[in-house]
């Protein structure tokens, strides 16, 4: 049984003119019939160049920006349906560490005031009582109970990161949704964060939405992996089968920019370039939008890549893959 679901989800923002009463002038195409499963206790990595549209999915389940259509399930609850207020319960369900450790920080406040605030917000335990839980939080992180009275302009990125993190888990969440958690920190911090993130999952359970573009923190932290483009998921497989035999052409230029440490592998290694930039959300291609930079478009008969947009299919193993060359 999944514990997360969202089915056909689109997210489009209307581009408006000048002045206050200008009119729409088109429509950005942020997210488009996304669909997927989350498992109790799995992690799905959700990955894509910048501009994909993976973060403004996060943001969509979390009820941050509306839906324009399609739905999220928590459960047995479609989350899309509900008011603000009927939403509240299930906030505690389901929470979210943003990219910028330091931008999700308010500065006015203290760290103690910070990790408790969700509880305070749900209106859970006393005032010792949440200032306990704090200090439990901070220590489950790796961060002294002292802390309490710093604020967040005191601790390095990686230990702000592991406040946002403890604020995350105030509320004893089943699912966390990371949004690029270890992108902003020196590489030398990354790793630390990556199993910080591994230990508690293991130990309390949780299920991720795991966003990255870094492939290689990916591999490590996630069980199954969705790539997007241009707002729509290409391709969707266990780890192992993506990484060793990838089927979207998207998906194999995106492993075939993975720096190799060993020079001489690197050297021989096939690196596939992309021609161009990924078009606007604003103004898609026609037909299969990674098509007007697909190196094997040639390879599909006809105009089915101009003119037809692909549907996730069933691939040989467990993948399936949004490509016209599937079935060739």
């Amino acid at each position: 049984m999944s514990l997360l679901s969202v089915r056909d989800l689109s997210v489009r923002f209307p581009i408006r003119g000048r002045g206050l009463f200008s009119r729409t002038r088109g429509t950005i195409h942020a997210v488009e019939g996304v669909s997927f499963d989350l498992a109790p206790g799995e992690a799905l990595g959700l990955v894509g160049e910048s501009g994909s549209g993976k973060s403004t999915t996060a943001r969509a389940i979390l009820g941050l920006v509306r839906p324009s259509a399609g739905s999220v399930w928590l459960g047995e609850t479609e989350l899309t349906s509900l008011t603000d207020r009927e939403r509240r319960p299930f906030r505690r369900r389901v929470q979210m560490v943003f990219q910028d450790p330091t931008g999700s920080l308010d500065p006015r406040l203290t760290v103690g005031a910070i990790v408790a605030e969700p509880l305070a917000i749900q209106r859970i335990g006393t005032r010792r009582e949440r200032r306990k839980r704090a200090c439990e939080l901070l220590e489950s992180v790796g961060l002294e109970s002292g802390s309490l009275q710093r604020y967040p302009h005191e601790f390095s990125g990686g230990q702000r990161q592991r406040i946002g993190i403890a604020r995350a888990l105030a509320l004893e969440p089943e699912v966390l949704v990371l949004d690029e958690p270890v992108s902003a920190l020196d590489v030398s911090v990354q790793a630390s964060v990556v199993n910080l993130l591994q230990e508690l999952r293991a130990r309390l359970g949780l299920s991720y939405l795991f966003i990255a573009h870094d492939l290689a923190v990916v591999r490590h932290v996630c069980e199954r992996v969705a790539v997007m483009y241009l707002g729509r998921i290409v391709e969707q497989a266990p780890r192992e089968e993506l990484f060793a035999r990838p089927r979207h052409p998207y998906t194999r230029a995106l492993l075939a920019a993975v720096p190799v440490p060993d020079p001489v592998v690197e050297r021989a290694s096939r690196h596939m370039a992309l021609a161009g930039e990924p078009a606007s959300p604003s103004n898609p291609p026609p037909g299969c939008a990674f098509h007007p930079r697909c190196p094997e478009r040639s390879r599909v008969s006809g105009d089915r890549c101009w003119t037809e947009i692909p549907v996730l299919r069933a691939a040989d193993g467990l993948g399936r893959s949004a490509c016209h060359l599937e079935g060739l």
